[in-house]
């Protein structure tokens, strides 16, 4: 079982996804951190060899990390690439939303070298908003929930989808798994 999580920068995939994989019993994988274990900071890529670099590096994690049994954090801007959306069509995908209100605070690290402030963060989100929709098959807000929460809901949809695909009544699905036609936008 591979679990992606997608979703804008900063809307909590990796600390929630190291909880969801503890719940599920599972291994976790974040591919920035792989990324960047393999090939030094992200903002440094960015800086000397160009997005379009990291993009090839990033790529190549997204490979590997679906290739395990595990809960598997995308970056924010990995759904960008055609085979990474057509590879996602074989997992389940969880798409993280956060309102900006709850942006400016995790954005501090430095570490996010295409939103350094809510104000670049807002445009990403409007650009990929419409892609990250369209591939997740749930969503979970993180605005304001404890992870510990979240992390249990999103376990519990996991287990679900072996069992029954029936969104429990907090989750919002994504057209790409609507089987009820009351539930499609």
């Amino acid at each position: 079982m591979t679990v992606v999580l997608i979703g804008p920068p900063a809307s909590g995939k990796s600390r929630i996804g190291k909880r969801i994989a503890r719940v599920l019993g599972t291994a976790f994988v974040d591919t920035d951190s792989r990324v960047a274990a393999a090939h030094g900071p992200i903002p440094d890529i960015f800086a000397s060899q160009g997005e379009p670099h990291f993009r090839s590096l990033e790529r190549a994690e997204v490979v590997a990390a679906l290739a395990t049994d595990a809960v598997v954090a995308f970056g924010g801007g990995a759904v960008l690439d055609p085979d990474t959306q057509r590879d996602l069509a074989e997992h389940d995908v969880v798409l993280f939303t956060v309102d900006p209100s709850a942006v400016a605070s995790r954005l501090t690290n430095g570490k996010r070298p295409l939103v350094p402030d809510v104000e670049s963060w807002i445009r990403v989100w409007e650009r990929r908003r419409d892609l990250y929709q369209r591939l997740a098959d749930v969503t979970f807000d993180t605005t304001s929930r404890p992870t510990d929460e979240i992390a249990l809901q999103v376990a519990d949809w996991v287990r679900g989808r072996t069992v029954a695909p029936l969104p429990a009544p907090s989750e919002t699905p994504s057209p790409r798994t609507a089987t009820n036609p009351e539930e499609r936008p």
